[in-house]
């Protein structure tokens, strides 16, 4: 009987738990949250990224200039 009790309480225990991580993930999400306004495209338009891969370092001026021509921008 006592084993039964035991069991019992680390079920109980483990179930609080598991309701604890789960409502601090629902409450605290991790990772990027999408910006107001641009919900039909998370990751920006083309020109949003061209331009954030250039601030980067990513790409010289002329293959900024040629793509961003490619766009149509």
């Amino acid at each position: 009987m006592m084993g039964l009790g035991l069991i019992w309480m680390l079920l109980s225990w483990g179930g609080i738990l598991l309701l604890a991580v789960w409502l601090i993930t629902v409450l605290f999400p991790v990772g990027p949250q999408p910006s107001v306004g641009n919900e039909s495209n998370p990751h920006g338009t083309a020109r949003d990224i061209l331009d954030q891969r250039y601030a980067r370092g990513e790409l010289s001026r002329a293959q900024y200039d040629e793509m961003r021509q490619t766009i149509g921008h």
